[in-house]
């Protein structure tokens, strides 16, 4: 069996990282691309064996890590940034082969976005700290120490952005990792294995393991060396993660889907609005914070539709490669299938496709637009994860923030309008973990990032994300009891 997969000249080694070493596994599994569905390669098919190997690599390789001063530590996250950074085409080449993102985003943001993480994390490292405080005259210090084995359970919408924004602030934390990509875009993930060998990272820091879902994410999640599980995905795989990590209490940081608001209200510069709704279609609609769901006030909706059709309409749709193209593929077969689902679903309860609808060749998913939507209805009520958009009006503020709030979900909002007083006082009242005013996507990463309701659990970003990965200590000390060592 070969593991040695070739993308676009690019050598991407397809076992596990366990301890240092690559290890092979009994069964592999098939990676294509979605831009062609023709497989990439065999990846190494882990399970309990390969997930018990990498906890104890992880465990083993804990007390020198953690012990390791914050300046080491942020100078090999640094060092791993530097990786990335020259290396930069051949993540894009890969990534947009797996997964099937804009080749030209990648270049120019997401992999550049992916060194920036490390560097953030490293410097975030070597400022963290909090004031001391006396209580009754005692002092009080509060510090923060490593946890311990993190497994970190990542999406394939964003392979490399989405286990970085994890990767580094748990490393950086002095945790060791155990890195489970998504099976359908594992590539990457092995990658910055290889970067954070050749940066220095010890044996055992990073661990990258291949697997499809339960087969090897039921033995880590449940496993009681693992201190912290991180996870991005879909509900039900979060309810999953939960009662398997409760025997052993493990603390849990989730960013679950989103069925996101995008509230246009008259008095908002409509061609603006109408940039940020055509943007939701960014990356085939594959994007959990995506405001898929259009508000419109009543008063501009039909002028705010005429405009979005002829931008939209504007969109190209193809190999993800070409300079040109604005959207690529789906993921997977199988997501398009659920794709289409939903919308035909729809279409049968009454929704009309004021463009798209269907799908075209390959795996690619016509940019969609629904009206006649009931707010009760699945395609308003379920994320679909595709490049499907609904359009509901309201009549006044009151009914579009009612309208925004009425899902199980709470992971982000997006609003348009020309009057800060009004956007003041809508954002109070959005369930949201993120709001976007007149804007989309802006994501610093000082700031808490994570969902409400259905959308997740906890906040990452910042010193969010040490709070998280590592265990406060707070040392109270009296002013007395100290024998004179002077």
């Amino acid at each position: 069996m070969s593991y040695n997969v070739n993308v676009a000249g690019v050598a991407v080694d397809t076992r596990h990282w366990i301890g240092g070493q690559r290890v092979a596994s009994a069964e592999t599994f098939t990676d294509s691309s979605p831009i062609d569905g023709q497989p990439i390669g065999e990846v190494a098919r882990g399970g309990p064996a390969e997930a018990q190997a990498a906890v104890a690599a992880a465990r083993a390789a804990f007390p020198s890590w953690a012990a390791t001063p914050r300046a080491e530590r942020a100078r090999l996250l640094h060092a791993i940034a530097d990786g990335v950074e020259k290396r930069i085409e051949e993540l894009a080449i890969v990534e947009t082969t797996d997964n099937g993102a804009l080749l030209r985003s990648h270049r120019r943001g997401v992999m550049p976005r992916v060194a920036h993480n490390f560097r953030f994390f490293a410097d975030w490292l070597l400022t963290l700290e909090h004031e001391d405080f006396e209580t009754r005259g005692h002092s009080n210090h509060v510090s923060w120490d490593p946890a311990g084995p993190c497994v970190l359970i990542t999406p394939w919408n964003a392979p490399l952005m989405l286990a970085t924004w994890k990767v580094a602030p748990a490393l950086a934390a002095g945790n060791t990792v155990i890195l489970k990509p998504a099976e359908w875009s594992p590539l990457t993930a092995s990658l910055l294995a290889d970067i954070a060998a050749e940066a220095g990272l010890p044996a055992g820091v990073l661990n990258v393991v291949q697997g499809h879902g339960a087969e090897i994410g039921d033995a880590l999640t449940s496993h009681p060396d693992v201190r912290r599980i991180s996870f991005t995905g879909s509900v039900p795989t979060a309810k999953r993660i939960a009662a398997s990590a409760a025997a052993n209490l493990t603390p849990l940081s989730l960013e679950l889907g989103g069925k996101s608001p995008l509230l246009v209200f008259a008095d908002a510069d409509l061609e603006l609005a109408v940039d940020l709704a055509v943007e939701q279609y960014d990356n085939a609609g594959q994007v959990c914070l995506a405001g898929t769901r259009l508000l419109v006030e009543e008063s501009v909706a039909e002028e705010f539709t005429r405009r979005f059709v002829a931008k939209a309409g504007a969109l190209r749709q193809g190999d993800p490669r070409d300079e040109a193209t604005d959207i690529g593929p789906n993921i997977h077969a199988r997501q398009l299938e659920k794709i289409d689902g939903f919308v035909q679903r729809a279409i049968a309860e009454g929704a009309r496709a004021v463009i798209g609808g269907h799908r075209r060749d390959g795996q690619f998913y016509a940019p969609t637009l629904l009206t006649d939507v009931a707010q009760d209805s699945e395609v308003v009520q379920e994320e679909v994860f595709g490049p499907v958009l609904t359009l509901q009006t309201f009549a006044d503020e009151e009914e579009g923030v009612r309208l925004a709030n009425d899902t199980r979900f709470g992971l982000a909002a997006t609003l348009a309008t020309g009057d800060p007083e009004r956007a003041e006082r809508v954002t109070a009242h959005l369930v949201a973990g993120t709001v976007w005013v007149n804007c989309f996507f802006v994501r610093d990463l000082q700031a808490p990032f994570g969902g409400s309701r259905l959308s997740g659990v906890g906040r990452e970003g910042g010193t969010w994300s040490f709070d998280f990965y590592c265990d406060l200590k707070n040392t109270v000390t009296a002013p007395k009891g100290f024998k004179d060592h002077g």
